[in-house]
């Protein structure tokens, strides 16, 4: 059977120009199914594989000895629907203008699942896809118990921003998803496992079958709530989590720009430590779903002719400058775990050239012998990037324009230095190597001067930041008046949960 879906994956997939194989020594692929592993909202630096002292991810360590580790990969957007609008179509949120949480992808930008389809790829989702309806064409042949934004709108009150100057937004408790962590069950858990189960069903009724696959299984967890189940949360004592960094104990300053992500106050150091312990739960959880998938995979005989490809949509803050969330451009929040396996994947690697999710799109294409070189993409596919010497050198991108923000950020990653870019604010410039954990702000500094004029205008070769800025508030200001107003909104809001609810009826 294996032998029989290699050959029709050569048969039926569009290979890469001889010009494409050669371009930049590109090692060319021989096709393969694809499986798509994605979490929501995981701290990258969380995972035993990328050295954390607490976390157990077994499942995730195994793949990345197998496989190659990306040590520096990020976001293009630290919320949910932009950042998953852009893995789906390979381009950056400016550029497709899905700016936030309640204008979600809806097919009207080209995705991997189109081309897919097009080449006559089946192409199938399990699990969250947080796009805007199911109906939408957004190129899955079937999606199997889909999580999208609630009613097709979502939470339409994260667009209010600064649009409305004569508005004044009811107070929001931001500590309160560290004071609702804690051992048990909640809808997401739930969910996860139903995803866990039709995936694993999937790849056994693949086995017989040999028409070439793409299947995404899209997690929701590690996200709030911040709910393990009870044999994950006591793998993580409560009393043993560490404080938070630049907690509210510490002579820390947040940068202006904070100002709204912090409004409400941190939660309590013990509440803290309980969200920690629930977090790096949730986490376990994940992975062991994960394993479950992987299982399932090696059990129906697919491993030697599926490539896998992990990651998560954005990390998560876990407490630190006092945020539970993401939404910020500081690593915590940014940077994404990323790994590839399978034929053709250096085993054992950890490649030190930035990545981003818009390498999902032409890495999805070259796995199963596809290419998107006419496509227009800024990236590349991260099999290619994992056969070639690291290059520090390249760029990494991500840019914010959702909740919570007075403007827009921008965040430029290249060689040792991030640059981050607020519009209206002063920027800020870090050095990774010397200080990867983003406590000087070297941007004021004279003997920075170059470097950040250096990185200001490359950032300004991939976008022109005031514009985008004004595009995305004008375009939250239409849809807010659509819908009344933000008295309105604030008065009909779709859902009262901070987070997007399971699929109705899905769980009991």
């Amino acid at each position: 059977m294996p032998a029989r879906q290699a050959l029709a994956l050569s048969r039926q997939a569009t290979r890469p120009s001889k010009k494409a194989q050669h371009d930049s020594g590109r090692i060319a692929l021989r096709p393969q199914n694809l499986l798509i592993l994605m979490s929501d909202e995981h701290n990258a630096r969380m995972m035993g594989c990328a050295g954390h002292a607490l976390a157990k991810t077994p499942n995730l360590d195994a793949l990345a000895a197998r496989g190659t580790r990306f040590s520096q990969a990020y976001t293009t957007c630290p919320i949910c629907v932009p950042a998953r609008a852009s893995f789906a179509t390979g381009r950056y949120i400016h550029d497709i203008e899905y700016w936030d949480n309640s204008i979600a992808y809806d097919g009207r930008v080209p995705s991997w699942g189109h081309k897919l389809q097009d080449a006559g790829v089946r192409v199938e989702s399990v699990g969250k896809l947080h796009y805007r309806l199911e109906e939408d064409p957004t190129g899955f042949d079937k999606q199997h118990i889909p999580m999208h934004i609630a009613g097709g709108v979502g939470m339409i009150q994260l667009s209010i921003r600064k649009q409305f100057p004569d508005f004044v937004p009811p107070p929001r408790k931001r500590s309160a998803i560290a004071e609702a962590a804690g051992p048990g069950e909640s809808e997401y858990t739930q969910y996860d496992r139903r995803v866990a189960d039709i995936a694993a069903q999937w790849l056994r009724d693949a086995a017989a079958s040999d028409k070439p696959w793409v299947l995404f299984v899209s997690f929701v967890t590690p996200h709030y709530p911040l709910v393990a189940p009870k044999e994950f949360f006591d793998l993580y004592p409560v009393e043993q989590m560490p404080d938070p960094k630049y907690g509210p104990s510490s002579s820390y300053q947040a940068h202006p720009w904070l100002a709204d992500l912090l409004a409400g106050g941190a939660p309590s150091p013990q509440n803290q430590r309980k969200a920690i312990a629930a977090y790096l739960g949730l986490i376990s959880f994940m992975d062991a779903q994960v394993g479950r998938v992987l299982t399932a995979l090696d059990q129906a005989g697919l491993r030697d002719t599926t490539r896998i490809l992990y990651t998560s949509d954005h990390g998560e803050n876990a407490g630190v400058r006092g945020v539970w969330g993401k939404s910020n451009h500081y690593e915590e929040a940014v940077a994404i775990p990323l790994i590839v396996a399978g034929q053709g994947v250096p085993a054992g690697k950890v490649c030190a050239t930035p990545a981003s999710l818009a390498d999902a799109y032409p890495t999805v294409l070259d796995g199963v012998g596809l290419s998107a070189d006419a496509d227009g993409v800024p990236g590349h596919s991260l099999f290619d990037l994992a056969n070639k010497a690291d290059d520090p050198e390249r760029i990494a991108f991500s840019e914010y324009h959702a909740a919570a923000s007075p403007s827009a950020s921008y965040m430029l990653r290249k060689g040792r230095f991030k640059y981050i870019y607020y519009v209206g604010f002063a920027p800020e410039l870090f050095d990774l190597e010397a200080d990867p954990e983003e406590s000087t702000n070297l941007a004021g500094r004279p003997e920075y001067a170059a470097t950040v004029k250096r990185l200001d205008a490359t950032l300004r070769d991939i976008v022109d930041p005031e514009d985008a800025d004004r595009r995305a508030n004008e375009a939250q200001r239409l849809l807010i008046e659509s819908k009344g107003g933000p008295d309105q909104v604030m008065a009909n809001l779709p859902t009262k949960k901070m987070y997007t609810p399971v699929p109705t009826g899905l769980i009991s």
